[in-house]
């Protein structure tokens, strides 16, 4: 059955376990038509200090003040998104039955448009996390892959992204203070060889979430302010998000294979940059591509609590401007 893992969940979970338990539980989608799939991991609803002290070691001034912030449960890719998965959305000659050929059809929804040189700069494909898109072409993905399931994906929000990564520690790091381990847990500028590497090699944080410092940077949902923080503690609401106003900057977190080790911590932020197509010589640039960022990935999100129809729409409409 499709998605049976979900009324599996249900029946397994309880309201006092969405609302606090440290405990996760996994299990994979597949796509719809093809036989790719993906982990997700459901994260329990809690709450947690956001930011870094300001006596951690090469904080930065946008990292607080600290404040608490309460987060509801939701689904999180257990790995980056790969080039497996993120090609179906980008293939244009997908071999699919007749009965499917409308809905997959390259016309019937917006594919990225072919990219003006190798995305992967040869670092790889198969079993690698997909890099260089754009957040809108992360977005349109989720939204693709919203309508091609009837689940509802998006990217994290930044509240969101920072809860998964700490898995319930309140350190610089998720497994303590103890930069020398980072070796263990992270691909960065100093042991990656200068290029990203295959998902899930290195150890998972204490939820089982793969890759959340280093190899690739996540995009989130939320517009880059350097006083977001500020903000956000003002909102009175679950999981608040800095809601986008223009097309840069943008929030992006985890650090990547290009990233000193100190932009490996659970809080620290990485604002988006026009310079990341400042190669593309297309005129107007390339919604979909980024030809200077093969450091930069996302990550899926679902909801447990899954939006209404009209809901949903009004969410794409303000990330997507449909």
């Amino acid at each position: 059955m499709k998605y049976s893992f979900l009324l599996a969940a249900s029946i397994l979970l309880s309201t006092a376990w969405l609302q606090g338990q440290s405990e996760v539980l996994s299990d994979s989608v597949t796509i719809p038509g093809t036989e790719v799939g993906f982990p997700m991991t459901l994260l329990p609803a809690g709450s947690f200090m956001m930011g870094s002290p300001d006596n951690e070691p090469h904080r930065n001034p946008d990292e607080g003040p600290q404040f608490e912030v309460k987060v509801d449960s939701f689904w999180i890719g257990t790995y980056e998104v790969s080039y497996e998965v993120y090609n179906i959305f980008r293939d244009k000659e997908l071999d699919l039955p007749p009965s499917d050929t409308v809905e997959w059809n390259a016309d019937a929804f917006a594919r990225p448009s072919p990219p003006y040189e190798d995305p992967t700069f040869g670092m790889g494909r198969d079993g690698f996390p997909a890099v260089s898109m754009t957040q809108f072409a992360a977005l349109q993905f989720c939204k693709w892959l919203s309508e091609k399931t009837g689940e509802f994906y998006r990217l994290p929000t930044e509240v969101e992204w920072e809860y998964a990564c700490r898995a319930g520690s309140n350190s610089t790091y998720y497994f303590g203070e103890d930069s020398t381990q980072l070796d263990q847990h992270a691909w960065h500028y100093e042991n990656s060889d200068e290029v990203y590497h295959q998902l899930g090699e290195k150890e998972a944080n204490p939820w089982g979430l793969h890759d959340m410092l280093g190899n690739v940077s996540e995009w989130t949902l939320d517009q880059y302010q350097e006083d977001a923080y500020k903000e956000l503690a003002k909102m009175d609401e679950v999981n608040p998000w800095i809601k986008p106003t223009s097309l840069h900057p943008r929030t992006v977190r985890g650090g990547s294979w290009d990233n000193d080790p100190e932009d490996q911590r659970c809080a620290c932020r990485i604002e988006s940059s026009k310079k990341w197509k400042e190669r593309d010589p297309q005129i107007p640039k390339s919604f979909w591509w980024n030809t200077d960022s093969p450091f930069v990935g996302f990550r899926l999100v679902k909801p447990y609590h899954q939006p209404t129809p009209e809901e949903q729409a009004a969410f794409w409409g303000r990330v997507l401007g449909d």
